[in-house]
């Protein structure tokens, strides 16, 4: 059998990188924004930590053609267990011997021949992707066959970008398998919420709770830091005409907690986790100037200037140890839905600080919360694809976190001051702003203000305070949020 010459070259063009960046422009926007967060982390030294694997993976998965990364194997926001298992894509014997299949309760009906989408649309919302999943299972049969009806489909999901990316890869691929790679049992990590997990426990292990436990006001100071998520939770909500669960996925941003962030997205809004992840953790990296114009704007210089004796209770190993557990067992009756997190955090302390296992304690505090972050930070940026990213929505998204963190800075502070109204021995309100997750950075962003302020102003220890029940807090409210979207919202 001879070969057609003319054939295999226009194979080579078509199916190289070059031609695909043709058919799909945006795929270069995304390769630049890559390479000027690369830029950023290197350069900048902003969270390089995580920012770097987070550039670099969003670099990789935007290489049209690479086929590195099977999003088909987790469409509908879950992961495909078939799929993963050599299953066919999409086998479409349960629907081509039916002449129609019913498409909502309003009736509109899809056939072969005749396809009604009607408001079809408006049937299966953005508030639940997987609802589309059998429906594009027909479609894509029928755009294997060559029905028109891919077409409309398609048309119609273009207007509704987060559930085209949810199943628009599915029309493409009808009766094929995937061979999954390593990346997609890697991005497993992401979906199932175990890389936040054992990032937390690292954080758990790294962090001493004493000043927390020594002055337990500022546990309320952690408290009243999240009130940015709840804020912007109604405000995405309903102004900006987010789902439920979308907006409480938004909110989260304001608590500068990466991990949480991305637990909580992958369970409430898996369409949303690029730009809410890039969102979260570019905020992280910028505290250092965001916090202290939110400082500013709520405090006075006399009130920024309060001094803060600090005299560190004599904690107990007992209640070191203890402490971790009673803690979770808390969080467990007030927010069932955070123990995993807490309880990961709770576990890297008890480590820490019962004293049996100190080789266990450093693993997980440094080589173990490092290799987690650089995995979390590659894979999460797996969905951070063109069709997804390049969209009014996520501009609206960083802005909208922005306020939230705003916010919650804010919403600290504020408290604090509520506080001075009843407490003999003042409290520098500044300190509240310490009540974000962001440990330590914020608690030292806290500490170089006051020194600006008035040099010798030392009341870090007290800011670390507020700090660490922060790293509580944004956890609780992550449960609370996904306890108000699942069963009143």
């Amino acid at each position: 059998m001879g070969i057609n010459v003319g054939e295999t070259l226009m194979g080579l063009v078509t199916t190289s990188g070059i031609y695909q960046y043709l058919t799909n422009p945006l795929a270069l926007i995304m390769v630049a924004i890559a390479c000027v967060l690369l830029y950023l982390a290197i350069v900048k030294q902003f969270e390089p930590l995580l920012l770097l694997p987070i550039a670099f993976g969003m670099l990789l998965t935007n290489l049209l053609g690479s086929d590195i990364f099977h999003e088909e194997l987790f469409a509908g926001g879950h992961a495909n267990w078939a799929l993963f298992g050599g299953a066919v894509l999409i086998d479409g014997k349960d629907f081509v011997d039916s002449v129609g299949y019913m498409v909502n309760a309003a009736g509109q009906i899809l056939t072969s021949n005749n396809v009604v989408l009607g408001h079809f649309v408006n049937a299966v919302t953005i508030d639940d992707p997987t609802k589309l999943v059998p429906f594009a299972d027909i479609l894509a049969q029928f755009a294997a066959n060559g029905n028109a009806a891919s077409v409309i489909l398609e048309d119609a999901f273009l207007k509704n970008g987060a559930v085209y990316t949810a199943t628009g890869a599915m029309l493409a691929t009808a009766g094929k398998t995937i061979s999954a790679g390593l990346l997609d049992y890697l991005y497993l990590g992401v979906k199932l919420g175990i890389y936040p997990c054992l990032i937390f426990m690292g954080v758990g292990a790294g962090t001493d709770f004493g000043p927390l436990i020594s002055n337990p006001k500022t546990l309320l100071l952690g408290a009243a830091a999240q009130l940015g998520i709840f804020m912007t939770f109604i405000f995405a909500y309903a102004v900006f005409g987010f789902s439920a669960a979308e907006a409480g996925a938004i909110g989260i941003i304001g608590g500068a907690d990466g991990p949480t962030a991305i637990w909580l997205t992958g369970k409430l809004a898996p369409h949303l986790l690029g730009p809410i992840a890039v969102a979260a953790y570019s905020y992280m990296a910028l505290v250092p100037i965001i916090q202290p114009f939110a400082i500013r704007l709520v405090t006075t210089k006399k009130e920024r200037r309060i001094h803060m004796t600090y005299s560190p209770k004599n904690v107990s190993k007992t209640t070191k140890i203890v402490f971790p557990i009673v803690v979770t067992i808390i969080v467990g009756l007030i927010s069932p839905a955070s123990v995993a997190l807490v309880g990961f955090l709770m576990f890297g302390n008890l480590i820490r600080e019962c004293g049996v296992l100190p080789a266990l304690s450093q693993t997980a505090q440094n080589e173990l919360a490092n290799l987690i972050t650089l995995l979390l930070g590659i894979t999460i940026s797996f969905s951070m694809r063109a069709d997804a990213f390049v969209r009014v929505d996520t501009l609206l998204i960083m802005g909208i976190g922005l306020i939230a963190f705003i916010f919650d800075t804010i919403g600290g502070v504020l408290f604090a001051k509520f506080m001075n109204l009843f407490l003999k021995t003042k409290i520098n309100p500044m300190i509240g702003a310490a009540g974000i997750s962001a440990f330590p950075m914020s608690s030292r962003v806290v500490q170089k203000l006051a020194m600006e302020e008035e040099k010798g102003n030392i009341i870090l220890m007290h800011a670390v305070g507020a700090n660490v029940s922060g790293q509580i807090a944004s956890v609780i409210a992550g449960g609370l949020v996904i306890k108000l979207v699942s069963q009143y919202l």
